[in-house]
């Protein structure tokens, strides 16, 4: 291998995020826990590769971003998706599409924030026949002598398509102590003759898991449905259902939505920066919860990657045998990249 310095810092420059490295080795060592992928966010620009979204748009837009492609991105750079265009033009057209508003479509959308509930609550079954992805959104009130306890009150499925699937107030199996009416804007009325949470709980695992049951889903797919939402872990264990991880599509803990410090983003700040309205301004509708969960899914799925393979499927390609380090350490950069893979499973595969 030749040592001069300046081909050393170009064979051990990272393909993928740039950082260089005194010897190969590092560099193979790096490769091996970074699980750099065409899955992870990246530059238009540069190319280079961020492990969340938010690192990307800090190396275009931030305090300190790289100058040229800062300079490149102003004019012809879409700041909710973050890609980069052929010309400003062609940036104008893209953000028609691209800049959604917070309107709900249909007339049920609209009675569903009047609280209106209607015989049937609200259960749409014919629509569920073509829909395989369902987003679910909770409004929680408190229980417990302090109120400090979190109890489902009401509870929204809508379809890919944004309409209403199945929408409820749900009879808390302990007393409410706090109804939290600023927020949620349910009252005693409200849940008086609501459903119980039981008969609730068998009509959200019946429609997830369309008629199959749960430990037939568990092995296999089937005819189940994929579940998205922001948080579903504690909406879950408060509606008391269970559901497989793999079907489960959280946009609180998909890595790229993650801040650079591995913590959760707010549903609302998820919103606002990539998809480009406001919710939760005032009482918080359950409903807008769910369409901008199912917003931030679609465009995450929709991600345009040049190649696919089934990452996150608790495969680690990357655990190199120890026989394969002399092997890797004459390996080229590009082919280090080419050989590693994600850690999480992207949503784009599910397209």
């Amino acid at each position: 291998m030749d040592n001069t310095p300046d081909s050393g810092t170009i064979r051990n420059k990272c393909a993928a995020c740039f950082r260089q490295y005194n010897k190969v080795e590092h560099l193979v060592e790096h490769m091996r826990v970074s699980f750099h992928s065409v899955h992870e966010p990246k530059c238009g620009i540069c190319q280079k590769h961020c492990r969340y979204l938010e690192s990307l748009r800090e190396h275009l837009i931030g305090p300190l971003p790289k100058i040229e492609c800062a300079r490149v991105f102003s004019t012809r750079g879409c700041d909710l998706c973050l890609d980069i265009f052929q010309s400003p033009n062609a940036l104008r057209i893209h953000r028609g599409t691209c800049q959604l508003s917070r309107a709900a479509p249909g007339l049920i959308s609209r009675m569903s924030r009047l609280s209106f509930q209607g015989p049937s609550s609200s259960d749409h079954g014919t629509r569920m026949q073509g829909s395989k992805i369902i987003a679910l959104g909770c409004t929680m009130v408190g229980g417990g002598s302090d109120g400090s306890l979190d109890l489902c009150a009401r509870v929204f499925l809508i379809g890919e398509d944004e309409n209403i699937i199945f929408q409820t107030y749900i009879r808390p199996l302990i007393p409410v102590t706090n109804y939290r009416y600023e927020t949620t804007g349910v009252r005693p009325e409200h849940l008086r003759d609501a459903m119980p949470l039981k008969q609730a709980q068998r009509r959200i695992q019946e429609l997830l898991s369309n008629g199959e049951p749960i430990w037939k889903i568990r092995s296999r797919r089937g005819n189940a449905r994929i579940l998205v939402g922001h948080g579903l872990d504690h909406d879950l264990d408060c509606l008391g259902v269970e559901y497989p991880e793999f079907l489960i599509r959280d946009t609180a803990t998909y890595p790229p939505l993650l801040k650079t410090s591995k913590l959760s983003n707010s549903l609302k700040h998820l919103t606002q920066t990539y998809l480009g309205y406001d919710i939760q301004t005032g009482i918080q509708d359950p409903y807008d919860d769910c369409v901008a969960a199912m917003r931030l899914y679609v465009r995450m799925r929709s991600q345009n990657h040049p190649r696919e393979y089934s990452s996150g499927s608790g495969e680690n390609r990357n655990n190199y045998p120890s026989w394969r380090q002399p092997e890797l350490e004459k390996t080229t950069p590009e082919a280090l990249l080419e050989l590693s893979s994600s850690d999480y499973y992207c949503w784009c595969l599910d397209s």
